[in-house]
């Protein structure tokens, strides 16, 4: 029993691996498991007493499991066979396609990445680059919605920035889930925004397997009460102006949507204004056609020296934020009272009809968009140079012509930020921001359009053009 046993150096590591692999399998892992599962828990508990619109089970379901119930949907399953067959494609084969495109799709939401880092992330952000302002109706108006409704916010889409500002003002009322385009997917920001209750979507996309997978997606997690944001356009504004909406989206929740029997649907229409959006040249260089296409190196490199420069302006206590960034809340629109107001049921409608009145809503909703855009002190000054790009002007005309225009607006019941005690500085702020920006030139004390920055002026002042073509608009309740 004493004598010993000598095994080979490399039987002897394999042993020791595996008898490591064993304990980090059977104790380790599982006891990290329970540690975060217990902190996940103590965070929906928390989360859960403050917020007016609860995460739903649907959210806390494990991805797999919404991956197979997408694959295996009724609908998905008629359309994989149709197409076995149309193409003399394996049955197989095609499920393996679908199977690809849901878990593309389907998100893995984790409640405590997104509300103890991701929240505070986007907070430290928004507040570091703006000064954020926020305005809603009234809280009663949010008070009267049915709690079991499926809330989705539908907003005008001028920056990326949307995505973290909306986010972190809405965060204390509920969690969002959006659509997130291709330009996310990329490690490790596609695991980030998975975890975040984000879905990726292929703009575009022809093939029909897919888009019944999204549709089918949307509609699933629309009846199972997620809420939702939609960036009704589709894309970002390039002009700056408010674009014609997309109805894809809309479409998808309300296709199979029965008033008398599903949980209502509320949209509430959320308008989003920057007195600098980050991305301002990008978007007017995509109008376009001429200009070449920018190589990756190209973007990674402007992206770099850009952070590197305010950075250094940080560091020499020089840097200025980028002025206001300014979301506004309108009054909900309840797909239920809509459905009663003209008396049919989307779910019974065929598909012309169908998309005829999903336009209707659509416009309905895109006009309450157009009457919640935050005006903004930039857009004011930008369309005051506008008018008269050769004229040279004091700062004491500017501010003339911006007061003659805050009269103008809001007498058509625009909703104009700019703060009666700090009006004046307000204006001066917009005014050497565009000057700091090479917008606008400076010469003894007076001030004209850059004439080789028109577009970018337009871009800022396309923000409010709407308003120049209502003729009569009621002013909603502040």
């Amino acid at each position: 029993m004493t004598s010993q046993v000598t095994l080979p150096i490399w039987i002897f590591l394999l042993l020791l691996a595996i008898t490591a692999w064993a304990v980090l399998d059977r104790v380790m892992i599982p006891s990290v498991r329970w540690v975060l599962r217990r902190r996940i828990n103590r965070v929906l508990d928390e989360i859960g007493s403050r917020l007016d619109i609860e995460i739903r089970p649907f959210q806390l379901t494990k991805r797999q499991v919404l991956i197979d119930r997408l694959v295996y949907d009724p609908k998905v399953i008629e359309a994989m066979q149709a197409h076995a067959q149309e193409t003399g494609t394996p049955r197989e084969v095609v499920q393996a396609e679908i199977q690809s495109y849901a878990k593309e799709i389907v998100p893995s939401f984790n409640a405590y990445l997104y509300f103890r880092i991701a929240y505070w992330l986007a907070k430290k952000v928004a507040r570091s680059l703006y000064w954020v302002r926020i305005g809603l109706y009234s809280d009663d108006q949010y008070a009267s919605v049915n709690p079991d409704s499926t809330v989705v916010f539908v907003m005008n889409h001028r920056s990326n920035m949307d995505y973290i500002l909306v986010a972190f003002l809405a965060a204390e009322r509920t969690t969002l889930s959006y659509a997130v385009g291709e330009w996310a997917k990329i490690w490790p920001l596609q695991t980030l925004i998975k975890a975040m209750g984000a879905y990726f979507v292929r703009r575009n996309s022809g093939n029909p397997l897919y888009r019944l997978v999204l549709q089918r997606y949307i509609n699933m997690s629309t009846k199972e009460g997620v809420c939702q944001a939609v960036f009704l356009e589709g894309w970002l504004s390039r002009d700056g102006r408010l674009q014609q909406p997309k109805l894809g989206f809309v479409d998808y929740m309300l296709r199979n949507f029965r008033p008398e029997k599903d949980r209502d649907i509320v949209f509430i229409p959320v308008g989003l204004n920057y007195d600098r959006t980050l991305e301002d040249r990008t978007l007017l260089r995509a109008l376009d056609p001429t200009a070449k296409k920018r190589s990756m190196f190209f973007v990674a490199k402007t992206t770099i020296w850009f952070i590197c420069r305010n950075l250094w302006l940080m560091a020499r206590n020089k840097w200025q934020r980028f002025g206001y960034a300014c979301v506004n809340f309108g009054p909900p629109i309840s797909a239920q009272e809509y459905c009663k107001e003209h008396d049919f049921s989307f779910s019974t409608l065929d598909r012309k009809i169908r998309f005829s009145e999903v336009e209707k809503l659509c416009k309905k909703l895109m006009a309450s968009i157009e009457q919640i855009v935050p005006i903004l002190p930039v857009s004011l000054v930008a369309t005051v140079f506008l008018e008269d790009p050769e004229e040279w002007l004091s700062e004491f005309d500017v501010k003339a012509y911006v007061h003659r225009l805050i009269e103008r607006l809001q007498s058509k019941g625009a909703r104009v930020y700019l703060s009666k005690r700090s009006g004046e500085h307000t204006i001066t702020t917009a005014l050497n921001m565009l000057k700091l920006r090479r917008l606008i030139v400076e010469s003894d004390g007076l001030f004209r359009a850059d004439q080789e920055s028109l577009p970018v002026l337009s871009y800022y002042a396309n923000a409010i053009d709407h308003w120049h073509h209502h003729q009569q608009s009621s002013s909603p309740e502040g």
